[in-house]
């Protein structure tokens, strides 16, 4: 980030003159952190459409452009050439690893899978009929009960401890909450796998009867990792940074990180997808659906079109697109009406100037929910997914936060519009 010249704001007969700052990808930033303490004013932003809260090395998007970078790598390379625990080591650590590095990587993560075995009696804590979300979000704000020595956030060694531990140990907590939430045993991990195929046994073992992981599925599922792996300032991790910046542990950040991600509006989006395409059921009625979703009065919306940030195609979509046509290949139900109907809806949607124009292209949650459906996960199972493969996203951002020396505890402004001064009434006069 460089200095690059100053913006003058005048306030009545005050100027002010406010750095402005190149960053290295990216508009111009106005620096206005003495706005108030000189000026006696405030910015007004709902949403922070407008506002950088901190400043980042870890990911870049250009929503212009339908770009996405890690570190500067693009996310189809790293989609295509790479896998997820070696995305996490490039978050966490800033480069892509040797060999060697990787390897002892790899191998920290593996042996931090289990869970400590009183964890147990904490899942039986919840009623069987609780959506996989709320126990995750009680399970992972419950470990800093059960792992003290890597809660002292100012302490480099604990904060790599419970960095290592939380990539770890996310794939079991979310695939005992799945068989907590279906009634079956707990799988334990198998150290012989990898990251995605453990998840998936976890997820799809019993006891009567082993899982064999389809290699094929194992990579969509380790791409589904790597796409949501981070997106920059999102609301679950501005959540993650707001706690963070208040001094809590690790646990409780990403405790708070998970119950954001739980908004429809965040994490449930590819759940909805897959319930619209439900709703339209066969191709020949697609043309009804667009035309509801043109028409202003209806408030029907095409749901994995368009995006917050995207105003182009969103890179992650035609990765994600390919692994959908992988997996049902393999599965042999290429004939899948859900994808039959996301293909025909996005070739009409495409070549309707109404989409274009509004910039409304398809997004990673478009495809994502077809192919975990068809891999035998319920919808309730999508987003404790979402929230496993970003884990290495908010624990990244955490940790670049906390080694920041300008960062300070959130705390946001607001434009109060409430009642001014009033006297207390005695209740009999009222």
């Amino acid at each position: 980030m460089t200095d690059r010249t100053t913006a003058t704001l005048r306030i009545g007969s005050k100027e002010l003159e406010l750095p402005m700052f190149s960053p290295a990808a990216g508009p111009d930033v106005i620096d206005i952190r003495k706005l108030y303490s000189e000026a006696g004013v405030f910015t007004y932003d709902p949403g922070y459409t407008s506002t950088a809260s901190c400043d980042s090395t870890i990911t870049f998007i250009d929503g212009e452009e339908g770009i996405l970078l890690h570190r500067g790598y693009p996310i189809d390379q790293l989609a295509e050439k790479s896998h997820y625990l070696e995305v996490c080591y490039l978050l966490l650590y800033g480069e892509l690893p040797t060999g060697p590095q990787l390897e002892d990587f790899q191998s920290l993560v593996t042996n931090h899978t289990m869970l400590h075995e009183q964890m147990l009696y904490f899942y039986r804590g919840f009623r069987r009929d609780a959506h996989p979300m709320a126990i995750m979000v009680g399970v992972v704000g419950a470990m800093s009960a059960f792992y003290h020595d890597s809660t002292d956030i100012r302490d480099p060694w604990q904060r790599e401890v419970a960095s290592i531990r939380m990539i770890a140990k996310m794939p079991t907590i979310a695939a005992w909450a799945y068989k907590y939430h279906i009634g079956q045993p707990f799988v334990y991990p198998c150290n012989s796998l990898t990251y995605a195929a453990n998840f998936l046994r976890m997820c799809f073992a019993v006891p009567a009867d082993d899982y064999v992981v389809n290699p094929i599925l194992a990579r969509a599922m380790d791409r589904i990792f790597t796409l949501h792996a981070d997106h920059e300032q999102n609301a679950s991790t501005s959540t993650v940074r707001l706690a963070s910046s208040s001094g809590a542990n690790p646990f409780a950040c990403i405790a708070a990180g998970i119950a954001s991600l739980w908004g429809p509006a965040h994490g449930g989006a590819n759940q909805a997808c897959l319930e619209m395409l439900e709703q339209i059921g066969s191709t020949d009625r697609i043309p009804e659906f667009i035309d509801r979703a043109k028409d202003r009065d209806d408030p029907f919306r095409l749901m994995g079109f368009g995006h917050r940030v995207y105003k182009n195609v969103d890179p992650r979509a035609k990765v994600m697109k390919q692994s959908a046509d992988e997996v049902l290949e393999l599965l042999g139900i290429d004939d899948n009406p859900k994808l039959q109907v996301a293909k025909e809806l996005e070739r009409q949607a495409l070549s309707d100037k109404y989409f274009s124009e509004k910039r409304l292209f398809p997004n990673v949650d478009f495809y994502s929910g077809i192919i975990l459906e068809a891999m035998g996960f319920p919808t309730s199972m999508f987003t404790p997914i979402f929230a496993l493969s970003r884990t290495v996203g908010w624990i990244s951002q955490w940790k670049e936060q906390l080694e920041d020396p300008k960062h300070r505890i959130g705390r946001p402004r607001q434009l109060y519009e409430g009642e001014t001064l009033r006297d207390y009434v005695n209740v009999e006069d009222r």
